[in-house]
């Protein structure tokens, strides 16, 4: 069984929140921390060409926090979209995209919230494994 992830309460609701205004369109960005825990979330622009329903993060934010990773600054541990019309379950075209490298995925959607990790053989579409979400 995953070991549970840890986010502040603050933090949550935020991310919770920002999906709520954008009912219509996917929400999405990075998360920042460590295996245990999750510290801080970066909004990034949805660059996918339909995003009601998909989700590409901006490249260059991307890149711009890898490159700041490697200067000492906060380790990038995976990512958060929103599901606005949808639940809090991975889709197949989430497992189609997500890479088997460990990361979180943070979803969003109507209110409630989904961890889980991107893995090879995971339980879920062969891809994600359910991750406990302690909130504190």
């Amino acid at each position: 069984m995953e070991t549970p992830v840890q986010i502040s309460r603050s933090l949550l609701n935020q991310l919770v929140g920002e999906a709520r205004v954008s009912f219509d369109l996917e929400i999405c960005g990075l998360l920042f921390g460590s295996a245990a825990q999750i510290d801080a979330a970066k909004r990034c622009d949805n660059v996918a060409m339909r995003p009601a329903d998909h989700f590409e993060i901006d490249p260059s934010a991307l890149i711009a926090a890898h490159r700041n990773a490697r200067l000492g600054g906060p380790s990038i541990v995976g990512c958060y979209h929103s599901h606005p019309a949808g639940t809090v379950f991975p889709s197949m075209t989430d497992a189609h995209s997500a890479v088997p490298d460990g990361s979180l995925w943070l979803i969003l959607g109507d209110g409630e919230v989904g961890l889980w990790r991107a893995v090879r053989a995971g339980a879920l579409h062969n891809r994600f494994q359910s991750v406990p979400l302690r909130v504190a």
